[in-house]
């Protein structure tokens, strides 16, 4: 019934929500993220469980990625006539007691629309239209979620369309030239267009502990909690910084600060050894996968986790601007762990017939077969 499911992946992903679980836990007061989270688990986890026993490849043709496409651009156009707004961003639908954030499941109808281009122009990927156009699709989406305004997310979409890009076989020059020409056009705007004030706001941005008593006051509570943590962190339950709400946002933008507060060098170094390992083994389902699609589904989906990590991680410690990113599987809030979840569910799914079916899928990939 679960064949296809990597029970040594699933299992450090279980550890990492554990992790976050018991992060969470250490100083959540009176508040109820705990309780929310564990149940966001286990609805994920049955989810996860439905989703690697379907046969996924339905979603091959074409018809049906872009109605999955079409619906979250649908949903993300929705957001601004009744979407609710929270921190500034109006980025969530509220019914009663339930919230919904649309833009997560857009991510993975990013990797999708992305997957099923790539897959079908992989012999002639290396013209430059093939950039421009697969830019379109996500352009689309990342311009909804930056008017939001969702920045931390839209960079999350732009780099995960940048990481297939790479993975896919388009032409390194190509990506050059595109990404000269951004270059050239920001530097016209920072010269000619922006004024000093909106100049005076990139740079907080890029480097928010140059004003650690406004903008990167976050920041720089994230970098203390990290450093005092030492080599085997201050135990469970005794992270002053977060214990003490000098950390805003511990549970969902700042985990990674909060759990290495109170575990230290040591595990944080195991917390990585976990990610690796869920990355690699990602990276090795998809490396068998039946057919181009789900090689790309599969790369997708780690490059989009990894993203997430990088940007989550960078920003804990000082490196990268804040910009509100989760950590997967560790961070509060159902939405993203659902969809998380769903992601790995559809990847053990195709992992079921990935050997059987490589190579007469892959060559009617090529020529077209299967439409």
């Amino acid at each position: 019934m679960w064949s296809g499911i990597d029970w040594i992946l699933t299992g450090c992903v279980c550890v990492l929500v554990s992790a976050g679980l018991v992060t969470m836990n250490s100083f959540v007061g009176e508040t109820a993220f705990f309780d929310k989270q564990v149940i966001s688990f286990f609805i994920s986890f049955g989810i996860f469980l439905i989703a690697s026993m379907i046969d996924w490849r339905f979603l091959r043709r074409t018809r049906v990625v872009m109605i999955l496409y079409s619906v979250s651009v649908f949903l993300l156009l929705l957001l601004f006539i009744v979407g609710s707004v929270f921190k500034g961003a109006q980025s969530w639908f509220s019914l009663g007691g339930f919230t919904f954030q649309p833009v997560d499941s857009a991510k993975l109808a990013v990797i999708l629309v992305l997957s099923k281009y790539f897959s079908r122009r992989h012999i002639e990927i290396a013209h430059i239209r093939h950039i421009i156009l697969s830019g379109l699709y996500v352009g689309i989406i990342f311009l909804l979620i930056f008017l939001q305004p969702d920045f931390g997310s839209a960079i999350i979409i732009f780099a995960t369309w940048l990481g297939m890009v790479l993975v896919s076989g388009i032409s390194k020059k190509h990506l050059l030239t595109v990404g000269i020409l951004g270059v050239c056009a920001f530097g016209f705007l920072w010269v000619f267009v922006f004024r000093p004030y909106q100049k005076a706001r990139i740079m907080t941005f890029v480097s928010p502990l140059s004003d650690i008593r406004g903008s990167g006051y976050n920041a720089y509570q994230s970098v203390i909690a990290v450093g005092s943590g030492g080599l085997s962190g201050k135990g469970i339950g005794y992270g002053t910084q977060s214990k003490l709400q000098f950390l805003p946002e511990y549970q969902t933008d700042f985990i990674f600060a909060a759990f290495a507060e109170e575990w230290g060098f040591f595990g944080v170094v195991l917390l990585f050894i976990l990610f690796g390992i869920v990355f690699v083994r990602m990276l090795r389902i998809a490396s068998r996968g039946g057919s181009n699609f789900e090689v790309l589904f599969g790369t997708g989906l780690t490059i989009l986790f990894m993203t997430h990590a990088t940007i989550h991680i960078g920003m804990n410690i000082g490196l990268l601007p804040v910009t509100g990113n989760t950590l997967p599987f560790m961070s509060y809030g159902g939405s993203h762990m659902l969809n998380e979840f769903l992601g790995l569910g559809i990847l053990m799914g195709m992992n079921k017939y990935s050997r059987a079916v490589h190579k007469d899928l892959s060559q009617n990939e090529i020529v077209g077969v299967g439409e």
